[in-house]
């Protein structure tokens, strides 16, 4: 009975250090995913966009260290920029690289590899690597839309707006001033209620997004969190080591530890960390990339708005990039 109170203290103790570590860097990240979330239009995006392929994978990284958006609100804002026009292989780039290279990220890592600040560089690295190689892909081989449904919504409001002007021209000299009369009474109606409740919606709409992200985050950081602390309690050290550090097995177990844990990118690397005595470096970075770009809650979203097909053979893609550049770094830099 003694052994099993023990053990439970243990297991609570390390998951409440991970949290705790992780914690400051998750309130900063759903700080500055609301600001983003509410602040930045998306139509200064699609403007600034480069038709080049090579530039607009090159912007998809630039996106994701100006807009420091964790994988849980990438999705729906990136759904809206597609809706403006932005290409789909721009998209998918930043929802792959967009949770990982951004300050908070780097700092995060930084941070929780104090004695190995390698890590944080390489991690930056090696994403940005992945990047480069599937964006690549994408405009070579991806012929038809992956999307599930058209994206639809811009292009209808501009065609509305172009035609409404000839619709009043065409009216008699008589009506166009009713109109103008009765649009003049609308607006001012309009902009007598604006003024007091528009601030209010900016700011109840801001503080409900900011406690909804916090909230989804906290869930899956506790969680991995406590099954991190279960492992490191009761498998022994020895099988662990002896998985760990195998230079093959050691990336595919954490890159599927990764991939079921879906820890925010702010956080994981507290949870990494705590694996260093353990697993090589290079299995610990397989972790750091492959984790935020796949995992089971941004599968679920992809699906949302891609084909199955495409999620798929994307999924497996980046797997094998991640696996084959983690190797690569852990052998040359690591």
């Amino acid at each position: 009975m003694g052994m099993i109170l023990n053990d439970s203290k243990r297991v609570f103790a390390a998951s409440m250090d991970i949290f705790l570590d992780a914690l400051p860097f998750m309130f900063m990240g759903v700080l500055l995913s609301t600001v983003v979330e509410n602040f930045i239009p998306e139509t200064f995006i699609r403007r600034m966009t480069p038709k080049h392929p090579l530039g607009g994978i090159l912007f998809a990284c630039v996106l994701g260290i100006m807009f420091p958006l964790c994988e849980c609100g990438m999705i729906p804002f990136v759904r809206r920029l597609m809706r403006k026009g932005m290409p789909v292989y721009i998209a998918v780039i930043f929802i792959l690289v967009g949770p990982i290279l951004n300050p908070i990220v780097f700092a995060s890592t930084f941070m929780a590899f104090r004695s190995e600040p390698e890590m944080a560089y390489s991690r930056m690295g090696l994403t940005f690597g992945v990047a480069l190689i599937v964006g690549l892909l994408l405009t070579r081989f991806l012929k038809s839309s992956p999307l599930r449904h058209a994206m639809s919504g811009g292009h209808s409001a501009e065609h509305i707006h172009t035609h409404e002007p000839q619709h009043q021209h065409d009216h008699d000299h008589k009506h166009h001033h009713h109109d103008h009369t009765h649009d003049h009474a609308h607006k001012h109606d309009h902009n007598h209620g604006h003024g007091h409740s528009h601030g209010d919606s900016r700011l109840a709409i801001m503080f409900s997004h900011g406690t909804s992200e916090l909230f989804e985050m906290s869930k899956y950081l506790m969680l991995g969190a406590f099954l991190t602390a279960l492992i490191q309690t009761f498998v022994a050290q020895d099988s662990l080591s002896a998985i760990g550090q195998g230079t093959f097995i050691s990336h595919v177990f954490m890159m599927g530890f990764a991939y079921l844990l879906s820890l925010c990118s702010t956080t994981d690397a507290f949870v990494a960390a705590s694996f260093a005595k353990t697993f090589s470096p290079g299995s610990l970075l397989a972790f750091l990339v492959f984790g935020p770009m796949i995992d089971v809650k941004s599968t679920l979203m992809l699906l949302s708005i891609f084909k199955a097909r495409f999620v798929l053979t994307l999924s497996v893609v980046v797997a094998v990039t991640v696996l084959t550049g983690s190797l690569l770094f852990m052998h040359f830099f690591l």
